[in-house]
């Protein structure tokens, strides 16, 4: 499935409350990395200048993320994870002109509030790929 198909089947599966539960409930099973990257896409979503298209494909990329019965179901611990990380890195990728330094403040002030100490080698491995 190519990355403007995942985007226009899972842009309504998106909600903001959706969203937070489903983090809070699996930070921990994720990691650092990918929660910081589906903050980043958050808060990039949410800020005035980024731009429709790259907002369609924050809603297309955390829905297929939020949504447990995707390309491979999340229901196997480590193998079921996999997509959703190449999901949300093409994402994040594709809008990264969107995600500044705001954004990366939030994102980092909320990944703080789960894990008592952050894992700066995995943030910092999010932010070499913008």
């Amino acid at each position: 499935m190519d990355f403007k198909t995942v985007i226009q089947r899972y842009k309504d599966r998106f909600t903001e409350s959706r969203f937070w539960k489903f983090i809070e409930r699996r930070s921990r099973s994720f990691g650092q990395g990918t929660i910081y990257s589906a903050l980043l896409l958050f808060y990039a979503y949410k800020r005035k200048d980024t731009p429709g298209w790259a907002k369609r494909i924050v809603l297309g990329t955390l829905g297929y993320f939020l949504y447990p019965l995707d390309a491979v179901p999340d229901l196997s611990p480590l193998i079921g994870y996999t997509d959703d990380i190449g999901i949300l890195s093409f994402g994040l990728v594709t809008i990264a002109a969107y995600v500044n330094q705001d954004v990366k403040d939030q994102a980092r002030k909320h990944l703080q509030k789960w894990f008592k100490e952050t894992d700066e080698d995995a943030i910092q491995s999010v932010d070499k790929r913008l």
